[in-house]
C-alpha cells in the first residue's frame, strides 16, 4: 500500500502545483499601473532662451597685411643684417663656375696617390671608378671646397658651410689617403 501511495501522491502533488500556475485575477493589479501612469507628471526643467548673437564690426581692413611680400622681404633684410663677412665668403663662389667634382660628396671621394708634375704636386682623387688629377686651386665637395695644399698622404681643403645660427664660416677639410681602394 505504501507503493501505491507513493504511486498516487507524486502526480497529485504535480496537479496542484500546476493549479496554482493557472489563470490568475490581476485586475486589480493593472488597475494601480494605469493608475500610478495617470498620476506620474515628469518634472522637466524649462530651456532657457538662446543668447542673442551680437556680431563685432571687423575694424582691422584698414591695417597693413602681415603676409605682404614687401614687408616679408623687409624683415629678411634687417633679420639678416648687413652685408659683412659671412656673405662676402660664399658671395664670390655663387658667381663662379663648378667643376665637375662639386657634384660629389667627399665622402664619395678617395685619394688614391700623389704625383710630381713639373714642380707642383698633384693628388689622384678617386669618385666612381674614374681618377681625376686634382691640384691647388681646385674644387672638390659640395661645400665649395677649395683645395689649398696637396702632400703625399692628404689633400687639404678650406670649406664654406653654414653654422647653426646660418652663418657662413669657414672650416678645413681633408681627404686621407686611402691605399687599397678598389
Amino acid at each position: 500500500m505504501n507503493t501505491l501511495i507513493r504511486f498516487f501522491a507524486a502526480p497529485a502533488l504535480i496537479l496542484v502545483a500546476l493549479a496554482g500556475c493557472g489563470g490568475s485575477d490581476d485586475t486589480e493589479l493593472r488597475q494601480w499601473m494605469d493608475e500610478q501612469r495617470r498620476t506620474a507628471v515628469p518634472k522637466v526643467k524649462p530651456l532657457s532662451p538662446p543668447k542673442r548673437y551680437v556680431p563685432l564690426a571687423y575694424t582691422e581692413g584698414a591695417s597693413v597685411d602681415p603676409f605682404n611680400a614687401d614687408r616679408l622681404t623687409q624683415a629678411l633684410r634687417r633679420d639678416s643684417g648687413p652685408v659683412g663677412t659671412s656673405a662676402s665668403l660664399v658671395a664670390p663662389e655663387l658667381n663662379r663656375r663648378k667643376e665637375p667634382l662639386e657634384s660629389y660628396p667627399l665622402d664619395a671621394m678617395a685619394m688614391v696617390g700623389s704625383l710630381d708634375r713639373a714642380g707642383s704636386r698633384v693628388a689622384l682623387v678617386k669618385v666612381d671608378n674614374l681618377l681625376y688629377q686634382v691640384r691647388p686651386g681646385a674644387y672638390l665637395g659640395q661645400n665649395f671646397g677649395k683645395v689649398t695644399k696637396i702632400s703625399e698622404n692628404e689633400v687639404t681643403l678650406r670649406e664654406i658651410v653654414q653654422d647653426a645660427a646660418g652663418e657662413w664660416i669657414e672650416r678645413v677639410a681633408t681627404l686621407q689617403l686611402q691605399e687599397n681602394t678598389k
